[in-house]
């Protein structure tokens, strides 16, 4: 081989070239893992969004059952019959929409519990709110932990807690 004074220039372009090589790769894996992150966040967002629409719209069917039920349960004015089946119907499109968006099984099976119980006291098996009141914190806790999973959800009152 040659001396140094020729083989020591081509070492150092061949480090640079490996270590320009090494640095290159290095900044993909890290954009990638970035641009991968970003998905993620992206998608988890559109969950939520998604998984809000439906729960909110599962309450509030949720809440006109449960006041036409314990209406005509209190004997005061009576819903017709076929309006509350008609609210029963829409609770449980409402519940299966919750069942497609949901992507825990918790929340899955606390609606229909839910669901469940508003069922009964639509037809007259339940005359008590407060029935309904345990079912209805559990899927509130499922919906929160689907919707943020790992995080805590805040107890108490929040006017009490300042």
């Amino acid at each position: 081989m040659g001396s140094w004074a020729t083989l020591g220039p081509a070492l150092m372009s061949l480090a640079g070239v490996v270590l320009g090589a090494g640095g290159s790769l290095l900044g993909q894996y890290l954009v990638s893992r970035a641009s991968t992150r970003q998905l993620e966040v992206q998608q988890s967002a559109a969950h939520r969004a998604e998984l809000k629409d439906v729960v909110l719209k599962f309450l509030s069917i949720a809440s006109q059952v449960e006041k036409a039920a314990l209406t005509r349960s209190d004997g005061g004015g009576t819903p017709g019959d076929a309006e509350l089946g008609r609210l029963v119907d829409e609770l449980w499109l409402a519940q299966a929409e919750i069942d497609l968006a949901a992507r825990s099984e918790p929340l899955r099976g606390a609606t229909y519990r839910y669901a469940f119980r508003l069922a009964e006291a639509a037809r007259g098996e339940i005359a008590d709110a407060s029935a309904l009141r345990g079912p209805q914190a559990q899927f509130m806790d499922a919906a929160y932990d689907d919707m943020w999973p790992g995080q805590r959800r805040a107890a108490g009152n929040p006017a009490t807690s300042r």
